[in-house]
């Protein structure tokens, strides 16, 4: 495989498990620009499927075999739809990075599990296939993630500004960008806590909607201060950095134990007291690991919700500082729902090229890895 070739191939799903997010960019242009991007919804059995999948139960591997071979021909749809849309033979695409569906995330015991099946990608699509990117970090005692600042750094780091970008999926997490002539550009990055998922799920269970749009239904209700302090009281966020979660821990059935101290409260509100939760855990690891911070670009489903985006610039204007300017990616020419299909891409290219994909002053690891395996054409 040419490792000179300048095209690849980004595949995200994320915890949000809404669909796949595929994006063609070139690598051979300064700077990177993406040729075409393509978004497939889940269908409805799949999702079904892949929700369950976050938790134990019976046939779990045949189920995971059978989910990975259904996401993988999600996958490869969107893969020859991205080429139809942009006209380019997949010959000329250097090799896909396709992240796989995160079903397990146990940094602590030594592994992290993304279903997918690479081969089935690669023998669909013709193209060679990236994937497992997480396992080697975590092998080299990391946390697998996030694996995403890295390419924020590449991407969005600027010489005299310090920034930090927010990406909200399903969880939240910020990669801190100092200023390169201030500092010398020390990159950190680390998982916040709930993004969009605990919101999507409440807004799923009682109106059927797989997530609440533009924040409108939280919007509806109040924050229930006691709630708030519930919910906050969990030993994660105060962790210190290098940190990452999932559903493993934010999931519903934490949601429901801390639900059941408040056996009256109204469902309106406890979206919208979840809602604050994600922007008052984001601002408050702002506040506490991104002193300085001049610009806030916030990419992700996340950055799709007015009610979201308004209460964290709220939440970061009330200790009274200097108030950051806040926007989305897009500001930048990066559309908000390309970001981490763009990541993937360009871990791929890493990965082909023979060059480490995480940072270890992220994740924990002990050195610099190349991260993933080839699957070849």
């Amino acid at each position: 495989m040419p490792a000179n070739e300048g095209l690849y191939i980004g595949l995200m799903s994320g915890t949000s498990l809404d669909g796949v997010d595929a994006v063609l960019a070139d690598f051979s242009v300064t700077p990177s620009r993406v040729r075409g991007a393509v978004h497939r919804d889940f269908p409805t059995p799949l999702r079904a499927q892949l929700m369950a999948l976050q938790s134990s139960g019976d046939d779990e591997l045949h189920r995971a075999a059978m989910a990975a071979n259904a996401l993988v021909d999600v996958y490869a749809g969107a893969v020859d739809a991205l080429l139809r849309e942009t006209s380019v033979d997949r010959s000329a695409v250097t090799a896909i990075g396709a992240h796989g569906q995160t079903v397990r995330h146990r940094p602590a015991d030594g592994y992290t599990w993304q279903i997918n099946n690479p081969s089935r990608l690669a023998e669909a699509t013709h193209i060679g296939v990236v994937a497992d990117f997480r396992s080697r970090d975590v092998a080299a005692g990391g946390q697998g993630a996030p694996l995403v600042p890295a390419f924020h750094a590449a991407l969005f780091q600027h010489p005299t500004t310090a920034r930090a970008v927010i990406n909200i999926g399903g969880i939240a997490n910020v990669t801190w960008l100092p200023a390169v002539g201030i500092d010398g550009g020390g990159v950190r990055g680390w998982d916040t806590g709930p993004g969009n998922g605990l919101m999507d799920a409440w807004v799923e269970r009682h109106l059927g909607q797989p997530y609440d749009r533009d924040g409108r239904w939280a919007a509806s209700g109040v924050v229930v201060p006691a709630l708030s302090r519930a919910l906050a009281d969990e030993p994660y966020f105060t962790l210190l950095p290098p940190k990452s979660t999932g559903r493993d821990l934010f999931n519903t059935a934490w949601l429901d134990h801390k639900l059941s101290a408040f056996p009256a409260i109204d469902a309106r509100d406890v979206q919208a007291t979840l809602l604050e939760l994600t922007a008052s855990s984001i601002a408050a690891s702002l506040h506490k690991h991104c002193a300085g911070v001049a610009e806030i670009l916030i990419c992700g489903g996340g950055a799709r919700n007015g009610a979201l985006m308004r209460a964290i610039a709220d939440v970061l204007g009330q200790d009274g500082s200097e108030h950051p300017i806040v926007h989305t990616t897009e500001a930048l020419g990066v559309p908000v729902d390309q970001v981490e299909a763009l990541a993937f891409a360009w871990l791929a290219r890493a990965s082909i090229l023979g060059e480490a994909g995480n940072l270890p002053a992220v994740t924990g690891a002990i050195g610099p890895r190349v991260l993933g395996a080839l699957y070849p054409r």
